[in-house]
């Protein structure tokens, strides 16, 4: 099975945000938006993976928009800790990282529904 980019992509994004994760502290208010970020970023490149397996293009399409609901929630968790560590250089690069995939999701998603 060969992966493509965009695969790639969320695979590295989940991983990243796992690094990420490891090195910030665990104060309670911290703990459940990690807990809550590593389950969305995860779940993003997952339900992607399913979408590759789908049983017809309504189900790829299903799948495709879990997957950007779970990268839009990844985001909302990244820019809330990019403002609690605003010198975290990592988390800014994530957060652009999220966007662009939220982008590169919602344009299949798009098409999906536009060739219904």
């Amino acid at each position: 099975m060969e992966e493509n980019q965009l695969q790639k992509r969320l695979f590295g994004f989940a991983v990243n945000v796992i690094k990420i994760l490891r090195r910030l502290n665990d104060s309670s208010d911290i703990q459940s938006i990690k807990y809550q970020l590593t389950k969305s970023s995860g779940s993003a490149g997952a339900n992607y993976e399913e979408a590759q397996a789908a049983e017809s293009r309504a189900d790829f399409g299903h799948k495709v928009n879990i997957s950007l609901k779970e990268m839009r929630e990844s985001n909302y968790w990244l820019r809330i800790l990019q403002t609690v560590f605003p010198d975290n250089k990592d988390l800014s690069a994530l957060v652009t990282e999220s966007q662009e995939l939220c982008l590169i999701l919602g344009r299949i998603c798009f098409k999906v529904r536009k060739q219904d």
